[in-house]
């Protein structure tokens, strides 16, 4: 039978079934290649939301100054240069600041990881007093954001005194933790830094998932609480493990607030975007010799050029979790 053949008799029992049918078969082909159609347009239209602002980017850092006032150019540079990036780069530090921000994130979404794994843990699994009450304390830690408590953490790290033992053997003076990176992991590992209580909550809700059976069994075979947490836990923990250590490094990586609180003196990509357009101002300035007005369109150039060198390490990172990443997210569903 060739293929034609094939299709006049599959096309032949559709149009008989469709009759037998009513025409009921036909109306549902048709309202399925509707909705298969609108799903289409919408999934276009939500991806060209998302990814037209950064398209538009990458047209503009490839722009001169020329090409950002020529109303013939929209999206394709007439001018093509790469100068945008060079001088990004020098106004960021940006080789200085891509170290300091890598080594930064990666040790502060370690430890952020490491001891949430703890807590969440034992929020997922064991009985203690007040269980609630601290799990609804995290809540809070979620909900409250970190700027309404800027004054107390500045006046805690600045007049730093733990327990009086500072007072007691720095003849009656404290320290002075402004400006370095130590209380920075002192709150990452009191589950204090940034978005420690979401990672608790997300770990909780993933091991509450794992049946207990496979613990007992653990137990029973003579396996104590930590080995049975290292060795049987953890290698089911890795989705969890990979979406919280994402979160935690991107979050830390674009983190302006603790970043100028705690580490205002270390040079990062996050706070040298943010300083960017000032930086452009002053350089101007020495270039010329003379105060210069920057224009605005000239301005957003150069800041969505250094936006864009800020943000590719971290989608060239996602590309490599993104399997881990999907599957942390549909596995930590809510369990009550």
């Amino acid at each position: 039978m060739t293929d034609r053949e094939k299709k006049a008799g599959v096309r032949k029992s559709f149009l008989e079934r469709n009759r037998e049918s009513g025409g009921y078969l036909l109306k549902r082909r048709s309202r399925d290649i509707v909705v298969s159609i609108c799903r289409a347009i919408l999934l276009f239209g939500m991806c060209f939301l998302i990814l037209q602002p950064i398209f538009n980017k990458i047209s503009v850092s490839f722009m001169t100054e020329e090409d950002l006032y020529n109303p013939v150019v929209i999206a394709i540079p007439e001018h093509f240069t790469t100068e945008n990036y060079k001088l990004a780069a020098e106004l960021m530090s940006y080789s200085k600041a891509l170290v300091n921000s890598t080594i930064i994130s990666l040790t502060i979404a370690a430890l952020q990881v490491s001891v949430c794994l703890l807590v969440g843990y034992g929020f997922a699994r064991f009985r203690f007093p007040f269980k609630k009450f601290w799990f609804a304390c995290i809540i809070l830690v979620i909900l409250i954001p970190p700027q309404t408590i800027a004054s107390s953490l500045h006046l805690h790290f600045r007049f730093f005194d733990f327990l009086g033992l500072v007072r007691l053997f720095n003849h009656g003076e404290t320290l002075n933790l402004r400006g370095v990176v130590l209380p920075y992991y002192l709150m990452s590992a009191g589950c204090m830094g940034l978005k420690n209580g979401l990672y608790i909550y997300m770990i909780r809700q993933f091991f509450r998932n794992i049946p207990e059976d496979m613990e007992e069994a653990a137990y029973v075979d003579g396996c104590g609480m930590m080995k049975t947490f290292t060795r049987i836990m953890l290698p089911q923990a890795k989705p969890v493990i990979t979406s919280c250590f994402l979160f935690a490094f991107v979050w830390q990586w674009t983190d302006g607030f603790y970043s100028k609180m705690f580490l205002g003196n270390t040079k990062l990509v996050s706070t040298g975007i943010a300083r960017i357009v000032d930086s452009l101002q002053a350089y101007i300035q020495r270039i010329t010799g003379t105060l210069t007005t920057i224009s605005v369109a000239y301005s957003n150039c150069i800041l969505a050029t250094g936006t864009l060198m800020i943000i590719m390490p971290l989608i060239i990172l996602y590309l490599f979790a993104q399997k881990q990443f999907v599957e942390s997210i549909s596995a930590t569903g809510i369990k009550m």
